[in-house]
């Protein structure tokens, strides 16, 4: 039996928890979501490194919200890695990210940007505290 969102690809640019969750959650529905960590990886990959698991970068926290998802390695501050992103953008139905707000566009990836390259983009921008407002720059 097929899943609700087999044959979606999601572009996952989250990290920590809120923002995975989400992404974790079309992973189980069926979707074919790719994670792009930084070269360190997520925050919550090495929990407090209590044991060897965290040590590896497989803490329990985070293997509960990036299991079933892919993941790719790059650094986005480097004109290269941004290539790549751009390159993968035109397969994507949807992408995810949870950095403060105007991060995407500084970037050079935001939703302007990635809507010009592929129209039909669902882009969803999670936020603790939201987009607009005076605590929208708080991490």
């Amino acid at each position: 039996m097929s899943k609700p969102f087999a044959g979606v690809k999601v572009l996952d640019f989250t990290r920590v928890l809120a923002g995975p969750y989400g992404s974790y959650q079309l992973a189980l529905l069926g979707a074919d979501v790719i994670k792009v960590e930084s070269r360190e990886g997520d925050d919550m990959r090495f929990g407090n490194r209590a044991n060897e698991w965290e040590k590896r970068g497989l803490a329990a926290p985070w293997v509960a919200v990036n299991a079933g998802k892919r993941s790719i390695t790059m650094d986005l501050k480097q004109p290269k890695a941004i290539e790549v992103v751009k390159r993968l953008v035109p397969t994507a139905d949807v992408v995810i990210e949870n950095f403060r707000p105007g991060v995407m566009d500084k970037l050079g990836i935001g939703y302007e940007t990635l809507k010009a390259i592929n129209p039909r983009l669902i882009y969803c921008a999670v936020s603790g505290f939201g987009q607009a407002g005076p605590e929208a720059r708080t991490a």
